[in-house]
């Protein structure tokens, strides 16, 4: 089997995983406990214990879309150090060769 042959049939595997799940619950939602995640779940258990916080946040963002500006701030900054120094480590192996 050629490189060719082996990159098509790895990018059709790769569609149907992203599509069969899609079509499995196509219809459904978080009501029938379909794409509910476990920060729910875990929030809920934690509530039924009777725990009380005992601090509260300085500051919460004004809206969740500032929130989701954060975290993707966030995320972009991590992964700009993490590519950084695996560009630097692979650079580095380059020039030692």
């Amino acid at each position: 089997m050629n490189k060719m042959n082996q990159n098509i049939i790895l990018l059709v595997l790769v569609v149907i995983i992203a599509i069969v799940p899609m079509v499995m619950y196509s219809g459904f939602g978080e009501e029938e406990g379909y794409f509910s995640g476990s920060d729910g779940a875990a929030s809920e258990a934690v509530e039924e214990t009777g725990y009380e916080p005992w601090f509260s946040s300085f500051w919460e963002p004004p809206s969740g879309e500032i929130e989701s500006l954060l975290f993707a701030v966030q995320a972009a900054i991590g992964a700009l150090i993490i590519g950084y120094f695996f560009g630097y480590w692979r650079a580095q192996s380059k020039y030692e060769k």
